[in-house]
């Protein structure tokens, strides 16, 4: 290879080429680096690390923790310890209960509400305030102190689903243990399931309109479907029906 530099200048640009870290020299010849043989690839060292184990059944979890459950402030507690169902990341507070916990009437409802979920307790907004006219008409009230005039009230669901929509098939599923559990620990005469979410979960049946006012069996107990209040709020026309099931209930109740 022909050059123009003398013998000082080159071996001055070489020291300089050294200084800027150069460490090898290139050949006059071309060379075509697509005709060079690949490198062999690097032999895979199998991880050290077992492989992460396969998350518990949601459900089984749920009728585990529910059935160690010796009373409702342990039940309580278990719900609060409970991880797999995603509401509860969303909502402000457990929804636990409310009322005389020895009442002969239990109340099952859907899920909580914004007013629930800002307050932590079952029915307190418009929908509560008509429950409790409706229980009140048939000498019932959350905040009596003797269990024969009282009533205890819960939710399928402890946690509000967002925008109030309707719990899935599969939050319910993981709430039925700590819902059959809790029914267990109150030990209520009767049952009153509110509304077709509460139904859906007892009776694993849909319909409130063709379901109310037939008494059926859920967690072991007589029970009775009846309209939401929520649903009377925006149907007053079926306040008629409602009264009935009321009726129903207190004979029930009145009866041998």
């Amino acid at each position: 290879m022909e050059t123009d530099l003398d013998h000082a200048t080159a071996l001055a640009l070489l020291e300089w080429q050294i200084e800027l870290g150069a460490d090898e020299a290139i050949g006059d010849a071309p060379v075509d680096r697509y005709a060079l043989a690949a490198k062999p690839a690097p032999e895979k060292v199998a991880p050290t690390v077992a492989p992460p184990s396969v998350s518990a059944d949601p459900v089984a979890e749920a009728k585990a923790m529910a059935e160690g459950a010796a009373d409702l402030g342990s039940l309580k507690a278990a719900l609060g310890m409970y991880e797999h169902c995603e509401l509860r990341r969303g909502a402000r507070n457990l929804v636990f209960a409310d009322g005389q916990p020895e009442a002969r009437v239990m109340i099952i409802g859907e899920a909580p509400g914004r007013d629930e979920d800002r307050v932590g307790k079952p029915f307190v907004g418009r929908a509560g305030q008509l429950l409790n006219l409706m229980f009140d008409a048939i000498g019932l009230r959350r905040d009596s102190e003797t269990a024969e005039a009282a009533f205890y009230i819960t939710n399928v669901l402890p946690w509000r689903p967002p925008q109030n929509r309707d719990p899935k098939p599969d939050e319910i599923a993981m709430m039925l243990p700590f819902v059959q559990r809790h029914v267990d620990l109150a030990n209520p005469d009767v049952v009153v399931l509110m509304g077709n979410i509460s139904c859906q979960a007892g009776l694993g049946k849909r319909g409130i309109t063709r379901l109310r006012g037939t008494w059926a069996e859920a967690y072991g107990k007589p029970a009775l479907p009846m309209f939401h209040p929520a649903y009377l709020l925006r149907n007053p026309q079926a306040k008629r029906e409602a009264w009935a099931d009321l009726l129903s209930l207190q004979a029930r109740l009145e009866g041998p």
